[in-house]
This record gives C-alpha cells, structure tokens and sequence, in this order.
C-alpha cells in the first residue's frame, strides 16, 4: 500500500483529503504543520507528500526545500495543494523542488487521479 504524507493546517481539509484517498486505497499520515511533517519525514519515508503552502512553523515552500536536502527525499513526489493559484507562487514552488501544484478546492477523483498519475 502507498502512502501519503498529507500537509495542511486545516482540521477539515486533513480529514477530506484522509477521507479520499483512504477509500481509493491509500495509507495516509496527517500533519498539522510542515515541522510536523519534516520531524516525520526524518525517520520515516513516504511515497508522496501533498502539503499546503500556508502554515505556522514551516510554510510548504520551505518544507519542500528541507524535504527536497534529505536524501531519501530527493526523487519523491512532492505535490501542493494549496488557495494560491498565482503564477509567482508556483515558481517558488518548482524552485522549491514541488513535483505539481493542485489549487483548493479540490475535485476528489481529480485528486485521486493526479497522484496516482505521479506515483506510476
């Protein structure tokens, strides 16, 4: 079973995003924060992370740039799902080392689809 890595300060948004891609079959870890996720991604490994951009404690710009130094991070996909749909913001996010970028809100099956597409 692949897992996910799923990155977003939102309380609901966490439980969508567990909810969908638990019922199309994947194991997924939930963060509050990009720390939270960086302190998990240090001892852990994942198939994917999908992160928001705007968090406290770590942004996902710069969770993607820690992720993006470890080494056993350096070929996963890395997926934003983030309100920012500007075109500067998305630059930093390819800088960064972001794989794609997934603007809220969401379409489930689109989700779904997007990192299965990724992860193949």
């Amino acid at each position: 079973m692949q897992c996910v890595l799923a990155v977003d300060d939102s309380a609901s948004i966490r439980g969508l995003v567990d909810y969908v891609l638990g019922q199309a079959g994947f194991d997924v870890v939930l963060a509050e924060d990009g720390q939270e996720a960086l302190d998990y991604a240090q001892s852990h490994t994942v198939d994917l992370v999908l992160t928001d951009i705007n968090m406290p404690n770590l942004d996902g710009i710069g969770l993607i740039k820690e992720l993006r130094a470890l080494p056993h991070y350096k070929y996963v996909p890395l997926l934003v799902l983030t309100t920012e749909s500007g075109t500067d913001m998305k630059m930093q996010g390819k800088a960064a080392g972001a794989t794609g970028w997934i603007v809220k809100p969401f379409d489930p099956g689109q989700l779904v689809a997007t990192i299965e597409k990724v992860l193949s």
